[in-house]
């Protein structure tokens, strides 16, 4: 393509990634072996950042792929009445969509069980497979760490960073789940070498730790910046999060919540970082708005259906706490 799509055909955001169902307890300070009532929504954390930045106005879509059983079905159909562009979900033969479940146990105590294949469906993405045009004129790509865990999904990913060149508002959530990984160090290795193609790193003090060696706040966010990012969001936990760049520093509180499930919290938080990052805003705004969204999530039971919309997020900016 010589020329850019028009508005219409464009993408403001294209996530990568995990797709599943979430099974929820719909009963808190239990176990789940005395849970009986579970609520069903659609989940994967790329996923979910689409639908959050879909809720902030965003012309979103994701990669990703499903089993070939009743559950792709409800998640294609889900993304569609979510918002969120279903032309790149994909069944694989044979294959198991991915079900989560978690205990939840307030404020901060939340266990989560995977039941999927060995290799996830969305790990079977190849690079053939991708709509690099897509990719490269998107205003935004948003991928995880975890995409790079298996073949073929790592040279996908690979393939689609070579499409944007580095672009504007490429983003790596760094998302270390350990039980995708052989060991840690394989996963350092892989996650420094995509920290070479995108433009912005996200992450809290562990995935820092797995990607760049550090847990200090300043230090790891040097060290991403260091690898050629503009942008590095060290998410603190209770202290809030910073953010830095080549010429600005911001330290932002955490937005005053009761907790229900800290699970999706990270993902309203991204959707709502790709939105101001992908509309141009200011850092102190994008960050602030951000905080304000994931806070937003964690005071909801469920994850893609808690994302907030704008309206809902300046209301809690005004008030001071969700």
């Amino acid at each position: 393509m010589l020329t850019p799509p028009s508005d219409d055909e464009r993408f403001d955001l294209i996530t990568m990634g995990r797709v599943g169902v979430d099974l929820y307890p719909l009963e808190d300070n239990r176990s789940l072996k005395d849970v009986a009532i579970f609520g069903r929504y659609l989940g994967g954390s790329p996923t979910n950042v689409a639908v959050a930045s879909a809720r902030h106005g965003l012309r979103t879509a994701v990669i990703t792929r499903t089993g070939d059983d009743p559950f792709s079905e409800f998640v294609t159909q889900e993304l569609k009445r979510l918002g969120v562009d279903n032309r790149f979900v994909r069944p694989v033969a044979g294959a198991r969509t991915t079900l989560a479940f978690c205990e939840i146990f307030p404020p901060d105590h939340f266990p989560l069980y995977f039941v999927r294949d060995a290799v996830a469906p969305e790990l079977t993405i190849s690079a053939e497979q991708l709509d690099l045009e897509a990719i490269a004129w998107s205003r935004g790509f948003w991928a995880t760490a975890t995409g790079l865990s298996a073949e073929p999904s790592r040279a996908a990913h690979h393939a689609a960073w070579d499409a944007r060149a580095r672009a504007t508002s490429t983003m790596l959530d760094l998302d270390y789940r350990e039980g995708y990984w052989p060991d840690e160090q394989t996963a350092s290795l892989e996650i420094d070498r995509a920290l070479e193609k995108v433009s912005v790193a996200v992450g809290n003090l562990e995935e820092c730790r797995i990607a760049v060696g550090e847990t200090d706040p300043e230090r790891a966010a040097d060290a991403l910046l260091e690898r050629g990012v503009t942008l590095a969001v060290v998410k603190m936990g209770p202290a809030g999060v910073l953010a830095k760049t080549a010429d600005e520093t911001l330290s932002v509180p955490p937005t005053p919540v009761a907790v229900v499930n800290g699970l999706g919290a990270g993902d309203g938080f991204g959707g709502a970082l790709a939105a101001g990052l992908i509309n141009g805003w200011g850092l102190e705004r994008v960050i602030t708005f951000a905080s304000a969204a994931g806070a937003i999530v964690a005071g909801r039971r469920e994850c893609s259906t808690a994302m907030p919309t704008s309206a809902e997020v300046e209301s809690v900016l005004a008030r001071g706490t969700a």
